[in-house]
């Protein structure tokens, strides 16, 4: 695989997390080394892992995958994002009541959400006869970096309009997952 077409294909994967980082670094009261650090390990990770996944899990397993991957994502965003409006609606002025996106559970559910196109690259790759070892890497890379660059835009972004990013970032997930769901059931379908 070429390096352009590499390097495209990572940045392409990287926008879920980017937003997703967006919405993270603008609704956290405060942004450490620590939220930092664990969101873009984590999205990172994930996105690199998920190739070798898909890559391991072959063409027999394609169609399977596919027929539900987009659906996953979906549910997984509209969770999410749902709980951060609600959360901002709720009016809660404890800041220690909010919930960490970079922590426990949601912190894998949105790792999950935002590699799953990852998981279909894999598979590809699997099916190209290319392999997944340096292209996981750069992809995993790459998901790191646009996480980072994602939680500190959106933490400057958060502390001009408080609150309101709160909802917006639960509205950007939300439409983050239905723009996954309508992209695979237009491709499919």
């Amino acid at each position: 695989m070429e390096g352009y077409a590499l390097l495209g294909i990572a940045v392409a994967l990287a926008m879920d997390a980017f937003a997703v980082a967006l919405a993270t670094g603008a609704v956290l009261p405060v942004l450490t080394f620590r939220h930092l650090f664990r969101l873009s390990f984590h999205f990172g990770l994930f996105q690199g892992l998920m190739p070798i996944i898909g890559w391991l899990a072959g063409v027999r397993l394609q169609e399977m995958i596919s027929a539900y991957d987009h659906w996953v994502a979906f549910g997984l965003l509209i969770w999410v994002g749902g709980k951060m409006i609600h959360e901002a609606f709720s009016g809660a002025d404890d800041e220690s009541a909010r919930n960490d996106p970079t922590r426990g559970l949601t912190l894998v559910t949105l790792s999950v959400a935002t590699s799953i196109d990852a998981l279909a690259v894999g598979l590809t790759l699997g099916v190209l006869g290319v392999s997944v070892w340096w292209p996981s890497l750069i992809i995993g890379i790459v998901a790191a970096v646009f996480t980072l660059a994602g939680m500190i835009l959106g933490r400057r972004v958060g502390q001009l309009w408080g609150r309101r990013m709160e909802i917006a970032g639960g509205v950007v997930l939300c439409c983050l997952g239905g723009k996954i769901l309508v992209e695979h059931l237009y491709v499919v379908g």
